[in-house]
């Protein structure tokens, strides 16, 4: 008999069918995840019940464990563990001196950490495998800071610093609109909050720093600025779209920031310093009451109208609608040329870090918007702080490849203090800023002088790729252009890794460091 073309059926009583939802954006209420890049740290507040898992992504990590009271006294008791180490790995990445590390070194002293003597926790090390997790149950309030620690890896070596993940599932769920405010990244000049629905105007000096919070996650931003001088004179010249785009040469940043912004005189009013989130709009208008009328909302509180108020005596013009840097606002232009939205990335936590670079008035904004997915209808606070010019922050911009997945910020390679002294013409490539041009010698002469002399060049973001044991040559030897076997130890060839119909994935060059032992340097992850 020919089966039933029928699905089978279910005994019992009828089942509702099922939901089926895309990944979700956020994480659940009540669990955060921290990435501790090899050679660094986070310092994070913890109360009891809560439970810390530390996972060694790639293996053969170690990791420092440090947890403190009120008192600032060091005591693993607070995670439930007996002290095992002098916290070496941790002291030695405070004394290192790398700029990513000033923020936590500035949380450490604002909690008056006494570290003459400190008790901590070690766990993992080289033989630890991939995937090695270990959790630990919080006992008492208190702060700890996770590292994973490290230092230079020999030429031959294996023992690079690698990424750990943190996870914190929190006993008691804050509310959302609850959420605690990041450490300072130095000493605040000036600490204002946003309130939800609502707009303020603030006084930035020349050379000092703006750092706009997203508080809470998921809330956007409208922010605009004008020349303090210009103002004096009448004159309320703002931030102009436009004119940046066309400045900087592109409609829309493609995610992300223009590293500038200029007013319709040419004049860069800010730059772009730090961003963690990624995604934000820097083309559109903050919303206005058109906006709401055309949707339905008539007479729906907007960022206009805020601004409007928040600027009336600062001898700005009223607008109908503003043009701004919606900051946090996940807002993208598809292959037909439509704007769209969707919810957005951003983070408790998140920040968009900005330098003045003349003497600025501002205006930000906690958007109203409930009525799109622009804030995933979380209408929530913005806080802004201002710092001195005194201070050094590192440039860096935030990576996301999906919603859910953590921030990879970008890096200063080990030799950008030395090119540095050469030019501050700085393009992000995979993950780090290499220089793009010399403004002494010019494009056109450090051609010629490829051509023609000698050059130097910084190849730090390229990617090692180490490839060992007994089949590794035959691997390599099928992979790549070159005849392996030829290669002996201590040597090192240039080749092309290619498909088998001859199409080229990537070059790069190929070490021989052992009998079975290769490191192969190409440009691209995916090679």
């Amino acid at each position: 008999m020919s089966q039933s073309p029928y699905p089978a059926v279910a005994s019992g009583p009828p089942r509702p069918s099922l939901i089926l939802r895309p990944g979700q954006i956020a994480l659940p209420s009540g669990i955060e995840r921290y990435t501790v890049q090899g050679n660094g740290a986070v310092l994070l507040d913890v109360e009891a019940g809560d439970t810390v898992s530390v996972r060694n992504i790639e293996g053969g990590q170690a990791c420092e464990l440090l947890a403190w009271g009120k008192d600032g006294v060091t005591d693993p008791g607070i995670f439930g563990e007996a002290a095992n180490s002098n916290a070496a790995g941790i002291k030695a990445l405070l004394a290192d001196g790398d700029d990513s590390l000033s923020a936590l070194r500035l949380g450490l002293q604002r909690r008056q950490v006494q570290l003459e003597q400190p008790k901590a926790v070690r766990v993992f090390g080289a033989t630890t495998p991939a995937g090695t997790e270990q959790g630990f149950a919080v006992q008492r309030d208190g702060a700890m800071l996770i590292a994973a620690p490290g230092g230079p890896m020999l030429v031959d070596g294996h023992d690079t610093a690698t990424p750990l993940t943190v996870t914190v599932r929190r006993n008691t769920i804050r509310l959302k609109t609850r959420s605690q405010l990041p450490d300072p990244l130095a000493d605040p000049v000036l600490d204002l909050r946003v309130h939800s629905a609502t707009a303020e105007a603030y006084f930035v000096k020349a050379g000092d720093y703006l750092q706009i919070i997203d508080v809470d996650g998921r809330q956007c931003t409208d922010f605009q600025c004008f020349s303090a001088r210009k103002l004096d004179k009448g004159r309320d010249l703002p931030l102009d779209v436009t004119t940046t785009r066309t400045l900087m040469g592109a409609a829309y940043p493609m995610p992300g920031l223009h590293s500038k912004y200029y007013d319709q005189d040419m004049e860069p009013l800010v730059e772009v310093v730090q961003d963690t989130c990624g995604r934000h709009d820097a083309f559109a208008l903050a919303c206005a009451a058109k906006y709401y009328d055309d949707i339905g909302y008539p007479g729906h509180t907007n960022c206009s109208e805020n601004f409007n108020k928040a600027l009336s005596d600062k001898g700005v013009t009223p607008r109908a609608g503003w043009m701004a840097i919606n900051f946090f606002f996940n807002t993208a232009i598809d292959a037909h040329g439509v704007m769209v939205s969707d919810e957005p990335w951003s983070r408790p936590g998140d920040y968009v870090l900005l330098r003045a670079l003349t003497d600025i008035v501002c205006v930000s904004s906690a958007c109203p918007d409930d009525t799109t997915p622009a804030n995933g209808w979380n209408l929530t606070d913005i806080h802004v702080r201002t710092y001195s010019g005194q201070h050094k922050f590192s440039r860096a911009i935030a990576r996301r490849m999906t919603p859910d997945s953590e921030p990879k910020m970008t890096r200063e390679t080990a030799f950008h203090s030395s090119f540095a002294k050469h030019t501050r013409d700085f393009a992000e490539y995979r993950g780090y800023w290499l220089a793009n041009s010399f403004a002494k010698e010019g494009a056109i002469a450090e051609y010629w002088a490829c051509r023609q002399a000698a050059v130097i060049m910084d190849l730090s973001p390229l990617r090692k790729f180490e490839v060992t044991g007994p089949d590794s040559e035959a691997l390599l030897h099928y992979t790549l252009t070159r005849d392996v076997k030829k290669l002996g130890v201590g040597q090192v060839v240039y080749s092309a890794m290619c498909y088998e119909h001859g199409g080229m994935i990537d070059d790069g060059t190929l070490l021989r460091l052992g009998k079975d032992n290769f490191r192969w340097v190409g440009g691209d992850d995916l090679s």
